[in-house]
């Protein structure tokens, strides 16, 4: 018996072959299954990188397969790109979208110019250092009613003056532009002779004739419009009317008209007065002077003074 439960040595020899091979086979399924884990493990650390950079690509790699957690590594920087940290594909997007961060702290509009430049581009409408700002604009006036004045100066303007004032027909209506919108300014009108002439009518001929020299200068007069002062957008808004201005003959007047000597010419100025410029305006001195003062005049508003209208058309 016992020699039997020994068995031969060839059967022994045969189950350690068998054992042998079983065991082989054993160890190389684990070591299979250790390099899949190894691989898994991988995988793993990869997408946790990735996934520390912010750039997990579907929504992490714990979720998807090792595959696809190594495409959710960090993508290659794009082609001409400067050397640094790789940027992850979440990067690149807020990248390509323009973040308005970025784009103000590299100095450089976010948006796409007027004129169709790409996002992140200067934009062309900023001015660039050193450039000198556009001057302000000259002011101008224009006057209203022009063709009535210059119906009536080719048959030569009459205005009648006076002793209790008189308005002028037709009245001094201008327009005015260019003004400093916040500025203040006062608005003021003085008339002036054109030369020192006096005239008379010739009825036979029709026509004004030159009778001798001008009277004596009578006391300087200078209209104030009564809304000066006023910011410049108020008066670039509106027509200005002098249809409140009166003439006289009386060289004694107190009422602030307008002396003037009948039978003389003469020619309305209209003058744009900056309120710093006008601290001397006043109704019975000339206007003054300077930078801050600019004076208009028309030559189809020039005319005649009379006490009665003399030419009969």
């Amino acid at each position: 018996m016992a020699e039997k439960r020994r068995g031969s040595p060839c059967s022994m020899l045969s189950l350690k072959a068998h054992a042998f091979s079983v065991e082989a086979l054993i160890g190389a399924e684990k070591q299979q299954q250790l390099q899949k884990k190894r691989r898994k493990l991988g995988a793993e650390e990869a997408a946790g990188a990735v996934d520390d950079g912010g750039c997990s690509r579907g929504g992490g790699a714990g979720e998807k397969g090792s595959s696809e957690g190594d495409e959710g590594a960090a993508l290659p920087p794009p082609a001409g790109a400067t050397s640094g940290p790789a940027r992850s594909g979440a990067d690149l997007e807020r990248g390509a979208a323009g973040g308005c961060e970025d784009g103000f702290q590299q100095g450089v509009s976010p948006l796409a110019s007027p004129g169709g430049s790409p996002k992140g581009s200067p934009a062309r409408s900023l001015a660039r250092p050193g450039t000198p700002l556009p001057s302000p604009q000259a002011p101008r006036v224009d006057l209203q009613g022009a063709e009535l004045w210059k119906r009536f100066h080719e048959i030569g303007t009459e205005m009648i003056i006076t002793k209790a004032g008189r308005r002028m027909f037709p009245a001094m209506r201008v327009k005015i532009s260019g003004l400093d919108p916040h500025q203040q300014y006062y608005i003021a009108m003085d008339i002036v002779p054109v030369d020192n002439k006096r005239y008379r009518y010739v009825y036979h001929s029709s026509k004004w004739m030159v009778a001798g020299n001008a009277d004596s200068p009578v006391p300087p007069r200078v209209y104030i419009h009564p809304d000066s002062p006023a910011s410049g957008e108020t008066w670039m808004r509106q027509v200005i009317s002098f249809d409140k201005l009166k003439l006289t003959n009386n060289e004694l007047d107190d009422q602030g008209h307008i002396i003037l000597h009948s039978m003389h010419k003469y020619q309305p100025r209209v003058h744009v007065i900056r309120k710093d410029c006008g601290d001397d305006l006043s109704p019975i001195k000339p206007v003054p002077s300077g930078e801050g003062v600019k004076a208009f005049s028309f030559p189809e508003t020039v005319f005649t003074t009379v006490t009665a209208y003399q030419n009969q058309q």
